[in-house]
């Protein structure tokens, strides 16, 4: 099996559900629209955000990805640790949807980590490549050096980067899978700090927020769809301490120890924002 292909035990029927309360066609045709056009503004204006100022393009980037979530009827709740300007930091996450890419960029601009597919991608591949995004081979164990090599360079210069290491979508509902430890080697040959960051949706108190849930061979179109219909979803971001990397640590154990935090339920950590 390959490094970047695990099998996730999770499928459409069984987690991706909504218990909650729903919106009527008509409104959520609406935020279907809204999000979709927000989503396309953004990829065709990414040669503009490339001209400004990185201070200016990391508020320009954060706020359209703010837009994009709240677009498609999500709200977002973001606790935890306040992200600095730290330069040449790992930034890794549990994977649950397509809501995830930009639910993180709205909270920590970052150079995102994609399978090479994107890149062929009509429109958004290209778009995607003039936004930094790095692209690797999941599929080709023998590509995995190469990945490492260019998240350790990109860290290296300086840039933070965004990698999901349990390398397919989880529903959230119970434990994922485990994180990969490929891209905490390139955290230590950078010697930059991890950041761990734990996602999940919600819809009531009733509700793990399955509608959010982007597993197995669900149609993005049906996701979609689910998403705008399910009313009161909130998409909850969790901004854990950075974790130093490098001394007597390995990748194994420095994986470990991120998805640890990740995975904890007992941190009790103070809000830095709600967003509604």
């Amino acid at each position: 099996m390959s490094a970047w292909l695990p099998a996730p035990s999770c499928t459409p029927r069984e987690c991706a559900r909504h218990l909650g309360a729903v919106r009527g066609p008509l409104p959520a045709l609406a935020l279907l629209t809204a999000g979709c056009f927000l989503t396309l503004l953004g990829a065709l204006c990414v040669p503009v955000a490339l001209c400004l100022a990185p201070s200016a393009r990391d508020r320009a980037i954060r706020r359209w990805a703010y837009a994009v979530v709240r677009s498609f009827g999500v709200r977002v709740r973001v606790t935890g640790d306040v992200v600095d300007r730290r330069a040449g930091e790992l930034v890794v996450a549990n994977h649950v949807s397509w809501l995830d890419v930009p639910l993180v960029a709205a909270v920590i601009p970052a150079r995102m980590v994609a399978k090479s597919e994107i890149r062929r991608w009509p429109l958004l591949g290209a778009v995607a490549a003039l936004g930094g995004t790095l692209f690797i081979e999941r599929d080709r164990l023998r590509a995995l050096p190469h990945a490492v090599g260019a998240i350790t360079r990109a860290l290296t210069a300086g840039s933070r980067v965004a990698v999901f290491p349990q390398g397919t979508t989880w529903c959230g509902r119970s434990a994922g899978g485990p994180f990969r430890p490929a891209a905490f080697q390139a955290a230590i040959d950078a010697g930059a700090p991890v950041r761990p960051v734990r996602i999940r949706y919600r819809a009531d108190a009733a509700d793990s927020g399955g509608a959010a849930a982007f597993v197995g061979d669900d149609p993005l179109a049906a996701s979609l769809w689910r998403v705008v219909t399910a009313a009161g979803l909130t998409a909850e971001i969790r901004l854990l301490p950075p974790l130093p990397a490098g001394g007597e640590q390995g990748r194994r154990e420095l994986a470990r120890a991120a998805q640890s935090a990740v995975d904890s339920d007992s941190a009790n950590l103070p809000a830095v924002s709600v967003h509604h």
